[in-house]
């Protein structure tokens, strides 16, 4: 998810990794929201913490989940700084109880945070820097979907589906059309691309 909340953000303690500039209370974010969703995505998969295959899909969600969310997110970061913006990831604490909370009957609604962009974000950078998010998710679902179905090895296999479907989900989830989600953004820019992405969020899911 990204956002543009008009210059109310702003960065500080900046750290450079490589391309990326990030802050300590960037990371921090980070490392909270990735925490909350993996911790979620476990339960909602495992069907509760004292199933016994919590842990196995905690440290699975942990990763894939890892994957999807940070590179979700550095996608939405690195499109705006290309534009010239400033942007960092914000988590949204109530947001990831509420995660927490309905995983455990069943249903998961992950806005964990959004990336705080500042400076000149018109429509089009506005949806190109959402969209930047969600083809992340396609591209590393289906990534996840070609180990999945090429691979023997039964571990790895499982490993792969729940990568596939988690990132497949993400796509999907992130495409919602209304409040600050992405595809809201990306609707409001380009109607054939938002429907293209959905399409094939939707196949991806369907596959797994």
């Amino acid at each position: 998810m990204a956002d543009n909340p008009e210059g109310i953000f702003h960065q500080r303690n900046n750290i450079s990794l490589g391309p990326i500039a990030t802050s300590r209370e960037e990371l921090i974010a980070l490392t909270k929201a990735w925490a909350a969703i993996s911790f979620a995505f476990a339960i909602l998969l495992s069907g509760g913490v004292f199933s016994p295959s919590f842990l196995f899909l905690f440290a699975v969600s942990g990763f894939t989940v890892g994957i999807g969310f940070i590179f979700h997110e550095i996608a939405h970061k690195l499109v705006a700084q290309r534009f010239g913006c400033s942007a960092e990831f914000r988590s949204f604490d109530s947001m990831l109880l509420f995660a927490i909370l309905m995983s455990f009957f069943g249903f998961l609604f992950a806005a964990p945070g959004a990336v705080m962009i500042s400076g000149p974000v018109g429509r089009a950078r506005n949806g190109k820097i959402s969209a930047a998010g969600p083809l992340t998710n396609i591209l590393l679902a289906a990534l996840f979907g070609i180990l999945a179905f090429t691979q023997s090895n039964p571990g790895i296999r499982a490993f792969a589906s729940y990568g596939m479907q988690i990132n497949s989900w993400l796509a999907l989830f992130n495409m919602i059309p209304f409040w600050n989600f992405d595809g809201k953004k990306v609707l409001e820019w380009s109607k054939p691309l938002y429907f293209i992405i959905v399409g094939i969020s939707v196949l991806l899911v369907w596959a797994r």
